[in-house]
């Protein structure tokens, strides 16, 4: 299975990032969207606040220099195919997904000519941000919602398709505010997925191919379970606590990346080699914590 074959890159944020002061992940979004010539889309299906939420975008994006800056609600699915919305989807340079339910995403746009046009897009190097609920629905496997809490249990996360812009791979929000180590364990262990992050809130993870950046004041934690020796899902109840042996965590915070082929962190700071499958690309995380590489896009991930 590939992980991301796309030429687009996806910032995931983990909700509540600044959009006042320093804006160092709204600032990533426009530079990678084209900088101050961006042309940003905010995307305010997942809120029942959608002329609020959208202005208060409108007015970070526009304090930082861009222009041509619109907001497009697609609430009603008939929205979503309408000639007015694929045309902005169509001239957009990047797309931001706002927070609220991550439910109202999926149900008003997945199967839609917009959903389809997303995909296309994003193929052709479309950059699509989302926060909070506009994270949660960026995998194919989305958590819908599950109770907080430390140790992980049987059927206690609700999970539903998302729109699949990077399948593959669990995406969890306010992470450690919410204490949802548990809960990303538990979607993981349930459907099978061998590789999670978990997301701070005002962080991000910045997926280019399979290079992954991490931005921001908090920490990613990411959740492999590919060498998973031992699990006891099969054998008991609902709620009950599940036994996982052979996870792997990485703490990763600001200026660490990780490698998506050989499932490694990228050291802050360290230049590396990458794994032989794309050997002619040289990358560095830089002290600023930027990701360089000499080659636009590492060969994906096939497992």
């Amino acid at each position: 299975m590939t992980l991301n074959e796309h030429n687009g890159q996806l910032i995931i944020i983990g909700g509540a990032e600044d959009r006042k002061e320093d804006c160092q992940i709204l600032r990533e979004f426009i530079r990678c969207a084209g900088g101050l010539k961006a042309k940003i889309i905010v995307m305010t299906v997942a809120t029942e606040l959608p002329r609020e939420v959208g202005d208060d975008y409108i007015r970070a994006f526009e304090r930082l220099g861009v222009e041509d800056v619109r907001i497009l609600d697609t609430v009603y699915r008939d929205d979503a195919s309408s000639d007015r919305s694929l045309e902005a989807i169509q001239k957009a340079t990047g797309v931001f997904f706002t927070g609220g339910d991550q439910a109202r995403i999926v149900d008003s746009l997945k199967g839609t000519e917009i959903d389809k046009l997303l995909h296309q897009r994003f193929a052709e190097g479309l950059v699509i941000a989302g926060t909070s609920a506009g994270a949660a629905m960026m995998p194919d496997m989305m958590i819908v919602e599950g109770d907080a809490g430390t140790n992980p249990k049987v059927n206690s996360v609700e999970t539903g398709p998302g729109m699949g812009f990077l399948p593959g791979i669990a995406i969890d929000q306010h992470f450690a505010q919410r204490g949802r180590i548990g809960r990303l364990l538990s979607a993981m262990a349930q459907q099978s997925t061998g590789l999670g992050f978990g997301i701070d809130e005002n962080t991000a993870v910045i997926v280019d191919g399979n290079l992954v950046k991490v931005v921001g004041e908090g920490a990613v934690t990411v959740v492999d379970m590919a060498n998973l020796s031992h699990s006891n899902l099969s054998e008991i109840l609902r709620d009950e606590d599940l036994a996982l042996c052979g996870v792997r965590l990485h703490i990763l915070p600001d200026g660490y990346g990780f490698d998506l082929d050989t499932r490694t962190p990228i050291v802050k700071g360290a230049a590396i080699s990458p794994s032989d499958s794309h050997s002619d690309a040289a990358i560095h995380i830089s002290k600023a914590g930027k990701a360089h590489s000499s080659k636009v896009r590492p060969k994906p991930l096939s497992a």
